[in-house]
Formats: structure tokens, sequence, C-alpha cells
């Protein structure tokens, strides 16, 4: 099937699937797995930060970063859309005591930074104690430009709060500008970053932050029974996601640009050709087309859409050129029978 719903589908490559097969594992709920050690600290030195903490999946690892900067009755700011508010099952609420408070996202993505000072709030007993500032790289394919992450990071400090930064797709956001992902994970005191989206691990987060936090965010994922025993099968193939798989992410783009282009010709779709940055596009459907129709058209011919009357569109390493092309040619087929 070509899979086109996300980047998380992705399969590992053999050479993951190699050193998972040949990992050497301990228990790591005591610290031993010397493959989780060894990915925690290449990460560490690789992203600038003094310590790094593998988890089963990025919402974990957001929440980590959530319960370990806040405390019960504090307060978080982030976007309507970011990833940690909206679809990660109100963890922070739930489990954390943590109120979110959401603002308005940009269209480029980003929350002015107005709305930000504005929303901190007084040191009354009233209110929530803010604490930290939430923003997400990329978000909805868009990347957030190096300016404006130094602003808000300056605004944080200057306002005594903290920064985290979602970066399930930090990956994405450094090759679409040529930068280093540090480069982007230096305005933040933490960041998670996804192993098993478009850089093709199977499973797996990496928290990162000071050794204060990570300590921290150490004992809250075993709280939340996240200790993995024998987890260095899975960081094997994190470390290969992370030394081998970053640069291939700009075919990703390369294919998602193509596919945009091609649909924004074809009057039943309406595609924002400047939101396309990265792997990711959303096409706007014609009144006329029926998107449960579109999407079983598609999966009878062995493509896989989220059918909606915009539709989101990832692409990733197991979706090639060709393979668009079949897509472009089963849609035509559909729109013209």
């Amino acid at each position: 099937m070509i899979d086109l719903r996300s980047d998380t589908v992705t399969q590992p490559t053999a050479a993951m699937r190699l050193a998972m097969s040949r990992a050497e594992v301990g228990d790591d709920v005591y610290g031993d797995d010397p493959t989780v050690n060894s990915l925690q600290d290449m990460a560490a030195e690789m992203f600038g930060f003094e310590s790094a903490l593998f988890t089963c999946s990025g919402t974990q690892a957001n929440l980590l970063a959530l319960m370990a900067h806040c405390e019960r009755g504090d307060e978080y700011l982030c976007g309507q859309q970011a990833h940690n508010y909206k679809f990660e099952g109100g963890g922070a609420a739930v489990l954390g005591s943590i109120q979110p408070q959401p603002l308005l996202n940009q269209v480029d993505g980003t929350i002015a930074l107005a709305d930000i000072e504005a929303a901190i709030k007084p040191d009354d007993i009233h209110f929530a104690r803010t604490r930290l500032l939430s923003l997400e790289n990329t978000i909805g394919g868009k990347v957030i430009p190096q300016s404006y992450l130094a602003d808000a990071q300056a605004l944080a400090f200057n306002r005594g709060l903290k920064i985290h930064l979602d970066g399930a797709r930090v990956a994405n956001a450094a090759v679409a500008q040529n930068i280093a992902i540090s480069k982007i994970t230096a305005h933040f005191d933490s960041v998670s970053i996804c192993l098993s989206k478009g850089l093709c691990a199977p499973v797996g987060s990496l928290l990162l932050g000071d050794e204060r936090l990570i300590k921290k965010a150490i004992r809250w994922r075993k709280m939340l029974g996240g200790g993995m025993r024998q987890a260095g099968i899975l960081a094997a193939a994190g470390k290969l996601a992370l030394t081998e798989q970053v640069q291939r992410l700009s075919e990703d783009h390369d294919n998602a640009a193509y596919l945009a282009h091609q649909l924004a010709e074809l009057s039943e779709f309406d595609v924002d050709l400047a939101a396309v940055q990265t792997n990711m596009l959303f096409a706007k459907l014609a009144p006329k087309v029926d998107a449960d129709l579109l999407a079983k058209h598609c999966r009878a011919e062995g493509i896989l859409i989220s059918p909606g009357r915009t539709i989101r569109l990832v692409t990733h390493k197991d979706v090639s050129r060709q393979d668009i092309d079949k897509v472009l040619r089963v849609m035509k087929q559909h729109f013209t029978a």
C-alpha cells in the first residue's frame, strides 16, 4: 500500500532491523542498558544538552517535559494547534494537574509574542502560575523561523518562564533550512524529538534537557509505566535514525512539493503551495468532491489517505516519486470516471 496518512507509518530500514537483532541490552530501569545509554549520550551531545531520556513515544516525551517543568496548579502556554494540547489526550491536565493556556496560532504557525505576553498570569492567588512556554517546530508542516525562536526565547527568559519545544519533526525543520538540528534546539530548555516518524525507527522519542529536568522525567516515566527494560533493541534503531535518516528527509520534502504542485493543477483541489515547506501538504476538496468516495477508490487501488474536506498528505521514506505519480493517476481517473 502507498500510505500517505502520516510519516508514522514508515518501516524500519534493513540496517535498523540488523542493528536491533544484534543490540547489546540490559535493564534500562536500572540504567544498565548500554545501547539506550549510548543513544541518550549521543543525542545529548548532538543537540547541546546535559542529558537525554529515551521514551516510548512523542506523547510521553512531551508529557514528561510538562510534568518536569510544572507542578500541580501551574500553567503552560501553547498554540491552539499544538500537538501537546490538541492531540495528546489532555494528559497534562489529567495526569499532571497542569493547566494549558492555548493561544491562537498565526498563519505561519507562530504565536504572536504580544499574545504570549498578555497570557502570562500575574503573581496572584486567583490565577494558575504561568511556568512554561511550549512551541512546536514543524507545526502543520510549517517551519518556524529562527528569528522568531530567538525572540520567543528572550521573552521567556525575561518573564521567568522555561521554554519547551515539541520537536517531533524538528529534523524536517532543520533540513528545510539547511542548518544543524542543534541550531534550533539551542533556543530551548527542553526538547522532544520523535525517532519513529520520518526518521523511520519503529518506536521511540527522546526528551532532552538539563540533568535536573531529566532526573525528574525519569521518575515520572516510571510512575507512568514507561520503564521499558531491555529497550536497547529499540534504541539501536534510534541511533541509526539520527545518523542515517536526517539528510534523506530532503527527498520527502521534494516529493511533497511535487505532489502539491500537481494537485494544485486539478480543479478538485485547492492547495496553498506557500504552506508546503516540508513533507506535509493540506489539500482542500472542492464542494463537488465526496471525500469518502475518493478515499474508498484510492484504497481499492492500493493507496491510503484520510478522508475529510481538507486532506492531509504526508510523504516519507516509503513513498517514492513513482508512487506519487500513481496517486495522481488514480485520483484523476476517479474524477473523470
